[in-house]
């Protein structure tokens, strides 16, 4: 019975949401809520919630922290250089606009933080999108799935974390995996290519310095099938008259042509620059290395951030405020899905689940365990945390691959395929900032970009059967 109720509590939240029946903050609350007094918990629903939120809490105030400081890094001017080198490459054609997205995306990624990739690439990218009337499902879906690919980096988490597990080196996971995963990102970037040749069918060649004149909105077409959350105005992208308020002080067209940065904003400190440059590495370094916990981290980097470069509390107080909304849109989302992740684990859901999974293999299917991990990779770490899959379900796979000779190794390895489609996860709170700071739907999100994640996972998984390594 629990079983059946976890699988149905699932895809009630995902019909809902995609529909847009609720909003996911209420459907991440609202349903576990009315699940959990179905099966007779109702009585524990306060200590799951509670256990829940206590196991987000670090994850909430990572990101917090992680979008005031990086925030304050976008408003100072760090990551100019490497956004005007992009927008150059992109010019106004969609095509490299979308390619660009992927490998702006894929570059950030390797510091293994998903809500920082997803604040610097859309901060970067948004301008053109919405100047331009592109699909903003198609840089939320690119995004997503770049960043997915390279979260299995060791220091990204779910390598770690089955390296963990199963008692191995993440070396020995990792290291063989990478022409598979290189194989993943390149089906990326050719994804991109695909998405963006359509994005330019639909638009045309666009000239950023002429004024282009269109319908009141502009339908999401691109991958098939309009999308209402992606509708976005079409306006003049020549002059500085027709800017849009809600792409933020940050973005403006002038005269001379549009600019992906305000070069002239006030918040920039380019004397300040290599300090802020060392400060941002050094972090990194200090993540990668566990030096302290991540979200302490981000705490004293945002507090040393504002301090340096906004002396006077007036524009400390200006930043933080100016970035309150990001950081109360994802703060909320953490709480809202530690009720969903609480009542799924706390009631017993998960488990049932993952032994119902596990126990309707065949046992002909016993020796290519690897394969039937990687393919199971995509529906449970798409619903489940990575720490429920990794500590709760993997062990539980190898142990049923041992029984017919199939490595350790080879499932931990299998395991990692499922990455592109996990960050688009509703139980991963980055992808509430990507598709905060985009102004998508996360319903739009979803629809559009789950088929193409999973079928880069597959992609990945079918690498590794190739090469061997799986």
């Amino acid at each position: 019975m629990l079983t059946i109720l976890g699988f149905v509590m699932i895809a009630t939240f995902l019909v809902l949401i995609m529909m847009k029946k609720m909003s996911p903050i209420a459907a991440l609350v609202l349903i576990p809520a009315l699940f959990c007094v179905l099966v007779g918990q109702g009585a524990k629903l306060g200590d799951y919630v509670l256990e829940g939120v206590g196991n987000l809490a670090p994850t909430a105030a990572m990101l917090m922290f992680a979008i005031v400081y990086f925030g304050v890094m976008i408003d100072v001017g760090l990551f100019d250089p490497i956004v005007r080198g992009i927008l150059r490459f992109c010019k106004a054609d969609p095509l490299r606009i979308v390619v660009g997205t992927a490998v702006l995306a894929a570059i950030v990624s390797l510091d293994g933080d998903g809500s920082t990739t997803f604040m610097i690439t859309v901060s970067a990218m948004y301008p053109l999108y919405k100047r331009l009337g592109m699909s903003l499902v198609v840089m939320t879906g690119v995004a997503a799935t770049a960043n997915g690919v390279m979260n299995t980096l060791p220091w990204g988490g779910p390598t770690a974390r089955a390296a963990t597990a199963l008692k191995l080196d993440a070396a020995d996971i990792f290291v063989p995996m990478i022409p598979a995963l290189a194989v993943g990102l390149l089906f990326v970037f050719v994804l991109a290519y695909v998405l963006g040749r359509r994005e330019r069918k639909r638009l045309g060649y666009l000239t950023l310095d002429e004024a282009v004149e269109a319908e009141a909105e502009v339908l999401v077409t691109a991958g098939g099938g309009g999308v209402g959350g992606g509708t976005e105005p079409r306006k003049s992208v020549g002059g500085g008259a027709d800017a849009d308020a809600d792409a933020g002080p940050a973005y403006n067209a002038d005269g001379g042509g549009f600019q992906g940065l305000d070069p002239n904003r006030a918040t920039l400190r380019p004397k300040l620059y290599w300090f802020n440059a060392g400060l941002t590495v050094a972090l990194l370094a200090a993540m990668i290395m566990e030096l302290l916990p991540i979200p302490v981290l981000f705490l004293l980097g945002a507090a040393l951030a504002l301090t340096v470069n906004y002396p006077k509390m007036t524009d400390q107080k200006a930043r933080i405020a100016a970035h309150a909304d990001n950081v109360l849109n994802v703060a909320g989302m953490v709480f809202a899905a530690a009720v969903f992740t609480g009542v799924l684990t706390g009631t017993g859901m998960v488990k049932h689940m993952a032994d119902w999974l596990v126990g309707a293999i065949p046992e002909g299917m016993g020796p290519h365990m690897a394969i039937v991990t990687g393919l199971l990779s995509l529906p449970l770490t798409y619903f489940m945390s990575n720490d429920g899959f990794y500590f709760g379900v993997l062990p539980v796979l190898a142990e049923a691959g041992a029984a017919h000779g199939v490595s350790s190794l080879e499932i931990a390895r299998a395991s990692l395929v499922g990455q592109a489609l996990h960050m688009s996860s509703p139980l991963v709170p980055a992808v509430y900032v990507l598709v905060g700071m985009a102004k998508v739907e996360f319903g739009d999100h979803t629809k559009f970009t789950v088929k193409w994640a999973a079928l880069t996972s597959l992609v990945v998984l079918a690498a590794g059967i190739a090469f061997g390594i799986i």
